[in-house]
């Protein structure tokens, strides 16, 4: 009889035998191990770690050149600090009246001229220290673009805009309303946008401006030692 049988098996040390049929098909697996309170946290500090070592190298270019500054280093240009980004609303627009988007400017070091379309006397001599600028760069020159702002809708003299589109890579062109390119680039006290060259850096932080009366020789070791620093993230060649 089962009863004796179900007997017969506990005695013999045998497992008995479920009365629900539904046992024989069913196997239990390991429980699922959850992370522990002390796991959770370590996951999350190795997550930060990654983060940390992925924006080390943009921090250590800006720490290098704005906090660590031996005794000796002297800047040329004046420092903009806080940095100003480029305001994502800029009215930019190319030659042909097509808008072009700020974003679009991001992903070299810029080096901006400013001025009316007639482009006087000082306006020339920005354009050609820019191309002057750019040159003296060397090999790092890939890195740089040059840029003139211009602030009405005057055309543009036929020589200036040869000048501009002359070179392995020609400066671009873009017209701003004055009162909103103030917005982001500023002037010394007492100056006007035009006076200055202004230094824009790849993620469209405008960083530098610099004197009104250049030297180019002096300006030049500023925007080396800006180009040293940030060897370690910024690559040559406009970002898609």
């Amino acid at each position: 009889m089962s009863g004796s049988k179900s007997s017969d098996r506990a005695g013999a040390g045998l497992p008995s035998l479920s009365p629900d049929p539904m046992a024989l098909t069913v196997h239990n697996g390991p429980a699922p191990v959850l992370p522990t309170t002390a796991q959770r946290p370590r996951g999350r500090i190795t997550a930060l770690l990654v983060l940390l070592a992925c924006a080390a190298p943009v921090l250590l270019s800006y720490f290098t050149y704005y906090v660590w500054r031996p005794g000796s280093r002297n800047n040329y240009a004046e420092l903009i600090q806080p940095t100003r980004t480029i305001p994502a609303d800029l009215p930019l627009r190319d030659l042909n009246d097509r808008p072009v988007s700020p974003t679009s400017l991001k992903g070299q070091w810029l080096l901006i001229a400013v001025g009316g379309a007639a482009c006087d006397e000082r306006c020339e001599k920005h354009l050609y220290q820019q191309r002057q600028l750019r040159e003296m760069t060397g090999r790092e020159r890939g890195r740089i673009d040059r840029l003139w702002l211009v602030t009405d809708d005057v055309p543009i003299r036929e020589p200036i805009a040869r000048a501009m589109a002359e070179g392995e890579a020609p400066a671009r062109i873009l017209r701003v309303p004055p009162e909103d390119l103030s917005r982001w680039l500023a002037p010394e006290f007492g100056r006007t946008l035009d006076a200055h060259l202004y230094l824009v850096d790849p993620m469209g932080e405008w960083m530098m401006r610099a004197p009104a009366e250049l030297e180019p020789k002096r300006f030049y070791k500023d925007l080396d030692r800006l180009l040293r620093a940030s060897a370690f993230w910024d690559r040559p060649g406009r970002a898609e």
